[in-house]
């Protein structure tokens, strides 16, 4: 009871201190977790009138997710509250100063101490709502998330400091109560007609399901590590060395109906991908058009990794992969089709720290990534419909995922079976007196189509089980 009227102090709080959508975001967005106004256009002459005629944003959300595994393996399920604020000057002398803050409450779930029985593996999704680092903090879950001070020249931005960032490998990756961010700094240039280019150095991340920001290096490794190519469990939690991470995108458009796209990302030590993807749209009539898309993403190991130690490094010493993927399907104002494809080859794994963000394959969905295997073939079918009035967007899709066998530690990082995957989707924007508020309904059924060799924790958490997510967001 304690609890419930904390909760319902500072909601109300928080209501009456200020004059006051789903996070789940294609990683090609803009990020608009807080969905702030858009900014005045004024220079203040002082300071203090700059604070003044700032704006306020915030985001209240509940969140639902309940796990059923196979029988006689553990289920969970859990109950997360949170709201926040952000409060973001208006222009002095083209200089804006951001701040913004969060905080969650467990209001009823399973205790994410308790390991299962059978496996003695952890709970995997629910946790993820809170702080995967204490299972058992369901209190003092207060979360510093942007503190940047932002520089504006006509259409660019260079912002420095904490902030939100999405790329093709470091992202919001949301699906939870709260997004991974950075810190560091970054360039937003758009002043070439139909080219966009980002420019960024970052040396702090804050992974979803944290309450604190890390140095590059100590990020990898809070979540699972899974085994090293030997079959040994990895070791490179706290072991890494990075000074940080180089990126730099480019987005052209220059083409009609083509969007281009480059990304290179250097991890310091660590090491080098580079990712180039192209999308076509071609008009049928005025009402559809053809869905065109390639992708191919190449990585290469620096130096040793991350650790001269091989039990200890993150990428193995002159380790590299090789993705490619393509994607076709039909549009038109109110549906869309895609039949989508992606392939690691066998060179070696596929690795991008999961702290840092979601896999950006045409053949992704929700609830699970193909990051940390080689020799894979995906395939994935989805059709969405979204209504003319934009307020309501459900999809519907189905993968199968051929991954290299449990055994091949080499190739196999996570002990993951081959699987088939359904995903249903449903998203309303509510309008009217309850305007600023929309839900998501997302269920997730995987079942398992590879070897276990009657080992469970080749299937806890992994197939043979679904996933039930229910979200209602306000945003102001």
């Amino acid at each position: 009871m304690k609890k419930f009227s904390t909760i319902i102090y500072i909601l109300t709080s928080l209501l009456f201190a200020i004059n006051i959508r789903a996070q789940h975001q294609e990683i090609s967005d803009k990020p608009t977790v807080w969905k702030e106004k858009s900014n005045e256009k004024i220079d203040s002459t002082s300071i203090l009138n700059a604070f003044k005629n700032g704006n306020f944003s915030g985001h209240f959300r509940y969140f639902f997710m309940g796990t059923n595994n196979e029988k006689g393996l553990s289920d969970y399920y859990a109950n997360a509250l949170g709201g926040g604020v952000k409060f973001e000057t208006a222009k002095f002398h083209n200089f804006q100063f951001g701040v913004s803050g969060y905080y969650i409450f467990n209001i009823g779930s399973s205790n994410f101490t308790e390991k299962d029985s059978i496996t003695n593996a952890p709970n995997r999704y629910e946790v993820a709502l809170f702080d995967i680092q204490n299972p058992s903090n369901e209190d003092n879950l207060s979360r510093l998330e942007e503190l940047y001070l932002k520089y504006n020249y006509k259409n660019s931005t260079i912002t420095l400091g904490k902030q939100l960032l999405n790329t093709s490998f470091i992202n919001l990756q949301d699906g939870r109560m709260r997004p991974t961010e950075v810190n560091g700094i970054w360039v937003d240039f758009n002043e070439i007609k139909k080219t966009k280019i980002n420019l960024g150095y970052l040396y702090g991340i804050s992974p979803r399901s944290t309450l604190n920001y890390f140095e590059v290096g100590k990020s990898i490794g809070i979540y699972p590590t899974g085994v090293n190519p030997d079959g040994t469990k990895s070791d490179y939690a706290g072991n890494i060395n990075s000074n940080g991470i180089f990126i730099i995108g480019i987005q052209n458009e220059s083409i009609q109906h083509l969007k281009t796209l480059l990304w290179n990302q250097y991890a310091d030590n660590l090491f080098n991908s580079a990712l180039f993807q192209m999308d076509y749209t071609y008009p049928i009539n005025s009402n559809s058009k053809l869905i065109f898309g390639f992708q191919t993403i190449y990585q290469n190991a620096l130096n040793f990794g991350g650790n001269e130690d091989p039990s200890k490094t993150y990428f193995q010493k002159n380790g590299n992969s090789q993705t490619f993927g393509g994607r076709f399907g039909w549009k038109n104002n109110t549906l869309e089709l895609t039949l989508n494809y992606n392939r690691i080859t066998a060179k070696g794994r596929y690795l991008m720290p999961r702290e840092w963000g979601r896999d950006p394959f045409y053949t992704f969905m929700a609830r699970e990534r193909n990051e940390g295997f080689g020799d894979v073939h995906a395939v994935m079918t989805k059709i969405q419909y979204t209504n003319p009035k934009k307020t309501f967007k459900s999809h519907l899709a189905v993968g199968y995922f051929d991954l290299p066998d449990v055994k091949n530690f080499e190739l196999n990082k996570y002990g993951l079976p081959s699987y088939v995957q359904t995903n249903a989707d449903i998203r309303y924007q509510f309008q009217g007196f309850l305007k600023g508020f929309d839900a998501q309904l997302l269920y997730v059924q995987k079942f398992n189509v590879g070897k276990t060799y009657g080992n469970k924790n080749y299937v806890f958490n992994k197939t043979n089980m679904s996933n039930l997510n229910f979200i209602l967001n306000f945003n102001f």
